[in-house]
């Protein structure tokens, strides 16, 4: 296995003009990978190969075949991680982490690996960067920032693919519930503290009384 090839084979998957999965998101699940790995016992010689390829296909939010992304995603990557010298045994454990890492196939991980990658990958949606996030989804989508009458929707039905301030309470603030580990459910509840915060500003700059 050339994990430092791999990495070069994969950047260029990244070089797109969409910030919300770019070589930046990349190594922030890198990070959190290696930090939560090297914590609970994980293997990284699986672990991050399949965070670094986890996105080489990334299909919008509002693509059809959406929940077979991540299926996408491991079997390019199989091309990859054969040029990288990686074993037909290691190439399948890999491609098993990115499948199950997926939020959208709406299954649990089976493996220690499968959880840490999708636990990072939702940290990444949460907090600061998850706010930045959010509205770069919510516009290219066509999405307005809330609904002006109703914005906490309390007289109408939650909408997120038609207001970006919905997808906080049909999603985001739902995940740290669903995290698979403790370390990534300490880190879930911090970040969207964040973002509870963000929403408090929200309401005193639009002039609008809180949810």
């Amino acid at each position: 296995m050339n994990f430092k090839k791999l990495t070069t084979l994969a950047i260029p998957f990244y070089e797109h003009d969409d910030p919300s999965h770019d070589f930046a998101h990349i190594k922030r699940i890198l990070k959190t990978c290696t930090l939560f790995g090297e914590q609970l016992g994980a293997d990284l010689n699986l672990l991050l190969p399949a965070a670094l390829l986890h996105d080489i296909v990334n299909l919008p939010k509002d693509h059809p075949e959406r929940k077979k992304g991540s299926e996408f995603a491991a079997h390019k990557a199989e091309e990859l991680l054969l040029q990288a010298d990686y074993s037909p045994a290691e190439i399948a454990a890999i491609k098993k982490i990115i499948i199950e890492h997926s939020f959208s196939r709406g299954e649990k991980p089976s493996t220690l690996e499968s959880q840490i990658l999708q636990d990072a990958d939702r940290l990444d949606t949460l907090g600061a960067i998850g706010i930045m996030r959010t509205t770069t989804v919510g516009s290219k989508m066509g999405a307005h920032y809330y609904h002006p009458e109703d914005p906490w929707a309390k007289q109408r039905d939650y909408d997120d693919k038609k207001y970006t301030l919905d997808h906080y309470f049909t999603k985001l603030f739902k995940l740290p519930a669903m995290m698979n580990t403790t370390l990534g459910q300490k880190e879930a509840e911090k970040r969207v503290l964040f973002m509870q915060n963000f929403l408090h500003a929200f309401t005193q700059e639009v002039g609008i009384e809180s949810k």
